[in-house]
């Protein structure tokens, strides 16, 4: 048997629990590092001061968007993919890689240019305080520098990903997150580099994952190809990456502008609130990435059996995706809750900052308990190539519902409003969920039993 049809066999015949946690185990691992080492910045950089701190928060609104912009072409084309190979296309997998590729090494180039050229202003539009604008700016620019490398890297973990060949993507993930976490305390105190120590490690460790990652593709490990012939030459195509990746852009991007708008909100009540509203998003971050893990794991079953027509497996993994994330997240939130106080002052011992930064934790805990439909349902849609239906869902979360709230909120409510609007966001999103969920899956299941004859 050939590797295209094991490959084939096992996406479609493997019984979906198993499948989708066997996919799912190393994405989980690959988040849960990416996670760690973002932790690790937060912790190395908070033991500076409450302004370096701050300039964690204000520089994950520009990693947003280089996720944004990765994700959408990663996500874009690794759906289009995996439902290309469950129909036996795999020279149109190979022309949505190299596509969607090199694209993302054209787009991460032009951002690093333009926000290089504009660093300071460009800090300071994502929320930075004049305080904190020199250590923003030392972090973010190697995190510029590193832009072209870490978009391209976001796409090739996801065509991995979607090919079903998630331990491979392990492996470029974590190799860089694990040099990340060791050079992290080398740059930041034994070479006395500061906030831009942390950036300089990350841009670093971003090169040598992207290393690894592209070289699955030049070795052969995988079923589509990396060549810069194969760009597609159908305007059709290109607009299929971009339209089906278009919710990852959504929601990461809208994230970005979000985060923007809570540092800007925050700076109100000085550097601690900043600081405070960081560290909490960065644990949060961390607690995400098993819901993100399984969710990582289903998209491939999900897009690889809806393209073989095989839709009552796609129902099935829906439904267990949604139960097995939902176990994880309670343990983790029990565990978390108490330890709570612990927690923040691991990121920095400061009165002021822990005091705003408890009563948010509490929020996010409670709001943390519906991600796992929410997640599951946005996932499902953009993997069967929903496109429509999938940005929109995207776009609730951090646009349609928590953009209006933290507007509103902190005038009305004061720092309360800039503590809830992102757990009243969550909940307004979980609400608007559950009606495209309900009638995708019965809607599955018609096409199930049409095609089965009952």
């Amino acid at each position: 048997m050939s590797d295209n049809a094991a490959q084939y066999k096992k996406m479609t015949e493997t019984p979906v629990p198993k499948l989708v946690l066997q996919l799912a185990g190393p994405t989980i691992l690959s988040m849960l590092i990416t996670s760690i080492y973002n932790l690790a910045d937060t912790y190395f950089v908070g033991q500076l001061s409450t302004a370096a701190s701050g300039a964690v928060g204000v520089v994950s609104s520009l990693m947003a968007i280089i996720q944004a912009i990765g994700f959408m072409l990663g996500h874009g084309a690794g759906s289009t993919i995996g439902r290309r190979l469950g129909a036996h296309d795999t020279e149109g997998a190979t022309r949505l890689a190299s596509t969607s590729f090199f694209t993302a090494l054209f787009a991460g180039t032009a951002l690093a240019a333009a926000g290089l050229c504009f660093l300071e202003p460009f800090m300071l539009l994502l929320g930075s305080t004049d305080t904190i604008l020199p250590h923003a700016c030392g972090y973010g620019m190697y995190i510029l520098m590193a832009a072209p490398v870490m978009m391209s890297s976001l796409v090739l973990n996801n065509i991995l990903r979607y090919e079903g060949k998630a331990f491979f993507a392990m492996i470029g993930l974590v190799s860089g997150g694990v040099l990340n976490m060791v050079l992290d305390p080398v740059m930041i105190f034994g070479l006395d580099m500061g906030a831009a120590g942390a950036g300089a490690a990350t841009a670093i460790s971003q090169c040598v994952s992207f290393g690894i990652l592209l070289s699955m593709f030049l070795r052969g490990k995988t079923v589509s190809r990396i060549r810069f012939s194969r760009i597609t030459r159908s305007g059709a195509e290109f607009f299929s990456i971009l339209a089906t990746g278009f919710p990852s852009f959504g929601r990461q991007g809208l994230g970005s502008i979000a985060t923007m708008l809570l540092n800007v909100a925050a700076r109100g009540w000085g550097d601690a609130a900043v600081a405070a509203m960081s560290i909490v998003g960065r644990i949060f971050m961390f607690l995400m990435s098993i819901i993100l893990g399984v969710g990582q794991g289903f998209q491939p079953v999900a897009g690889f059996n809806y393209g073989a027509k095989k839709y009552g497996r796609v129902r099935s993994a829906a439904l267990f995706t949604m139960a097995a994330s939902f176990a994880g997240v309670c343990v983790l939130i029990a565990a978390c809750w108490f330890a709570a106080p612990w927690l923040i002052r691991a990121f920095r011992d400061d009165p002021e900052v822990a005091a705003i930064a408890l009563p948010a934790f509490r929020y996010q805990a409670l709001a943390m308990l519906l991600q796992p439909l929410m997640v599951t349902t946005n996932m499902l849609f953009q993997s069967v190539g929903k496109a429509g239906r999938a940005t929109f869902l995207s776009c609730c979360r951090q646009g349609l519902y928590f953009i209006p709230l933290i507007l509103v909120l902190p005038g009305t409510l004061g720092l309360l409003g800039v503590q809830a609007a992102q757990p009243a966001a969550d909940i307004l999103t979980f609400l608007t969920n559950i009606p495209f969920l309900l009638y995708f899956l019965r809607e599955l299941g018609r096409m199930e039993s049409a095609q089965t004859g009952e």
